[in-house]
């Protein structure tokens, strides 16, 4: 009889520990998705980028991802220090976390055609 109850207690010990070990896990995916940078869609086309204003926020962490269905365009942040070259079937991803406030232009750095020279946009960001 005493061994049955042990047994019957070991096996109440591992499902527990089976169900810790589940909650464990599930609290790791929230804390890693919460960790994960926002992705923001940009699309560079002639001559616009769409949208031509992001705003984000001081210390968010944050993933511009690109696409440009026509040719190959540019972009670049000069007071960022950001640039990508943005291939027409290839997103360019360019992570980063905005450590100022303030307000950045951005423009297409690469020749895609008339119009090319007013092809800008801005980053906000806010405190």
């Amino acid at each position: 009889m005493r061994r049955r109850l042990l047994l019957r207690g070991a096996g109440a010990a591992a499902a527990g520990a089976a169900g810790a070990g589940l909650a464990r896990h599930a609290i790791a995916q929230a804390s890693a998705s919460a960790a994960a940078p926002r992705v923001v869609p940009v699309v560079a086309r002639r001559f616009v980028f769409i949208p031509n204003e992001v705003t984000l926020k001081k210390g968010e962490p944050v993933v511009l991802e690109f696409t440009a269905p026509e040719v190959v365009m540019g972009f670049f942040a000069p007071a960022l220090g950001l640039r990508a070259v943005i291939v027409p079937g290839t997103p360019a991803r360019v992570p980063f976390t905005p450590d100022r406030a303030g307000r950045f232009d951005f423009l297409c750095d690469i020749f895609c055609g008339d119009g090319h020279e007013g092809m800008s946009g801005r980053l906000v960001v806010l405190d």
